[in-house]
C-alpha cells in the first residue's frame, strides 16, 4: 500500500505566489494608512468644511482598504498553500502564532475601517431642489 501526500492544485501554487507578492506592500501600505488617518485627525481638529472632512475621512477609508487586502493576503500566505484548498489547514494555520498574529493584525484593521466608515466620514448634505 503506498501512502502519498495529496497534491496542492495549481491554481492553489499560483494564488499562494500572489498572496505572498502582495502581503509584501503590507508595511508600506500600513504606514500610508496612519499618514491618512493623521490628516483625517488634523482635518477634524482643525475648522474645515463638511467637504474636506469627508475627502479626508474616503481618503482614510480607501488607505485602510488597501492595508486590509495586503494584511489577509499576508494571512494566506502564512497559513501555507495546503490553506487553499483545505479548510482544516486554513484553521490549523490560524493557530500558529505568525497565523494568529496576522489573523488579529486583520481583526485590527477590520474594526478600524467599519468605526471610519461609521463615525469618520463626515455626512454631505444633499441640495435641496425647489419644484413649483
Amino acid at each position: 500500500m503506498a501512502f502519498f501526500r495529496p497534491r496542492v492544485s495549481r491554481e492553489a501554487e499560483v494564488r499562494h505566489h500572489a498572496d505572498q507578492e502582495v502581503g509584501k506592500s503590507f508595511p508600506e501600505l500600513l504606514e500610508k494608512a496612519r499618514a491618512a488617518e493623521v490628516a483625517l485627525r488634523r482635518a477634524q481638529t482643525a475648522p474645515a468644511s463638511v467637504e474636506d472632512l469627508r475627502a479626508a475621512g474616503l481618503a482614510f477609508d480607501r488607505a485602510l482598504t488597501e492595508a486590509l487586502r495586503a494584511a489577509e493576503a499576508g494571512q494566506r500566505a502564512t497559513f501555507g498553500i495546503g490553506a487553499y484548498d483545505d479548510p482544516i489547514r486554513r484553521r490549523k494555520g490560524k493557530a500558529t502564532p505568525k497565523g494568529a498574529e496576522w489573523t488579529d493584525e486583520v481583526e485590527r484593521l477590520r474594526t478600524l475601517r467599519e468605526q471610519n466608515r461609521l463615525t469618520g466620514i463626515a455626512r454631505v448634505p444633499r441640495p435641496v431642489t425647489v419644484v413649483r
